[in-house]
């Protein structure tokens, strides 16, 4: 049998549970990041390393949660904070102490955060953060790289996909995409370019590269762009919503030493519940607040609501993994096992003699599944050095069928790429290597790849 049809006949109840949900929710899937040729695996619980699906089989999981769960899936603290605060309250349409705390922590963490706010999301943040950036600076126009993801909401999807001019979805007004200027990643020149037009109020970026690092970024490009930025008094804005607390407990801005203006938060900050912030200068948040200016309040004021902003029982998970992550301990073991896969996986790839590699930063990995056999051995590539197309110019049908691939193997990996977490084990790697290498040999076998 080929892939799909052994994933077919394997995985009849996720089948017919993605036929009911055709019916009731729009594409069936609840996330564009979940779509899965035929039909994606359903889950039912999850613990640590591993998920289980509905009919019960187990899996090691490196979706971790689309990146948000750096202690692995129901870390025993940060579920005991959820269920203690659940019994006083989920909602109270009010100010409380665990929002204090929680902001305390993330300034005392970020080296950026002078001031927090808090959002539902991370798509919430970035949208928030640009609008604080042009308030700030008096100008429209925010600038973006290349293939950086910074939410769904319309203020800044445009420039995600190739062509980058075009936005990637119907419904977004040629007006909003026009307040957005794009500059291809690691091209100093083209940023100082866009600013000399004089109407841009900030640059925001994923400080890892686009895509959290599948196009990797070059440091020295960070701190040239913090020089421009604030020769150019534009705000800098980093998209931590991947980075941070993972790269280190301050974020991608402490592991590069690169502090921006604006910091977007979201996943990890709240322990993998719903959540968001934004953090920076104080000059910049403070146009948040209210003053005895009442002209000022509704003229000359950033207005940010939200009703379940910093709500009790997402600010007591928050305040328990940011109190778990603060020593570094946790990143520093998610980081170990993402380079004992990359490591494996290039062994197997150098073995099957395949034009593919593995490569990416600390708790995370990326796959190449096709660089054209250009580079030499897995072992030895280099990302920086291939054209970013390549990196991110897989089939859809290889990118899929791998997926496939790896299920029926017991690992689900987020199309080709993936997280880890301090709850990955020596075992779990052993068996994702053994899978990793059963799923080439399919994927052979379909003459997919070769």
């Amino acid at each position: 049998m080929t892939i799909r049809e052994e994933y077919e006949k394997e995985f009849g109840p996720s089948a017919a549970l993605f036929e009911r949900a055709r019916a009731v929710i729009a594409g069936g899937i609840t996330h564009d990041g979940r779509y899965l040729r035929p039909f994606p695996v359903y889950i039912a619980r999850a613990r640590g390393s591993r998920k289980w699906d509905v009919e019960g089989r187990e899996y090691i999981d490196y979706w971790m949660g689309h990146g948000a769960l750096l202690l692995g899936h129901s870390h025993p603290a940060v579920v005991n904070a959820i269920q203690a605060q659940a019994a006083d309250g989920l909602h109270y349409g009010g100010c409380h102490e665990l929002e204090v705390r929680w902001a305390e922590l993330i300034c005392r963490l970020v080296p950026c955060a002078e001031r927090v706010r808090f959002t539902n999301s991370g798509s919430e943040a970035t949208h928030l953060a640009s609008r604080l950036a042009r308030a700030w600076k008096g100008q429209p126009k925010i600038v973006k790289l290349e293939g950086h993801f910074h939410g769904w909401h319309d203020g800044l999807l445009v420039g995600v996909d190739p062509p980058f001019a075009a936005p990637p979805s119907l419904g977004v007004p040629a007006e909003m995409s026009a307040h957005v200027l794009t500059a291809p990643q690691n091209d100093l020149a083209a940023v100082r370019k866009l600013l000399d037009r004089g109407d841009v109020a900030g640059v925001v970026l994923e400080p890892s590269g686009a895509s959290f690092g599948t196009i990797p970024i070059k440091p020295d490009y960070l701190r040239a762009l913090r020089a421009l930025a604030t020769e150019r008094r534009v705000a800098l804005i980093f998209d931590e919503v991947v980075t941070g607390f993972r790269y280190a407990p301050g974020g991608a801005q402490e592991y590069y030493g690169v502090t921006p203006d604006l910091a977007a938060f979201g996943k990890i900050v709240s322990g993998g519940l719903t959540a968001g912030a934004v953090c920076g200068k104080g000059e910049i948040l403070d146009l948040i607040a209210y003053t005895d200016d009442a002209e000022r309040n509704r003229h000359r004021r950033v207005s940010h609501r939200g009703t379940f902003s910093a709500s009790p029982i997402v600010a007591a998970a928050g305040i328990a993994c940011l109190e778990l992550v603060a020593d570094g301990k946790a990143i520093a073991e998610a980081n170990r096992v993402g380079a004992e896969l990359r490591q494996g996986f290039n062994q197997i790839i150098d073995r099957h003699g395949l034009s593919m590699a593995a490569y990416g930063d600390l708790s995370s990995y990326h796959l190449c599944l096709n660089h054209g056999g250009a580079v030499g051995s897995a072992m030895a590539f280099d990302p920086l050095a291939v054209d970013p197309a390549v990196l991110k110019g897989a089939k859809t049908d290889v990118v899929h069928a791998f997926r496939l691939a790896m299920l029926l193997g017991g690992v689900d990996t987020m199309r080709e790429t993936g997280f880890t977490s301090s709850a990955h084990t020596g075992l779990d790697i052993e068996m994702t290597i053994e899978a990793f290498d059963k799923a080439l040999t399919r994927l052979e076998a379909d003459r997919l790849v070769g």
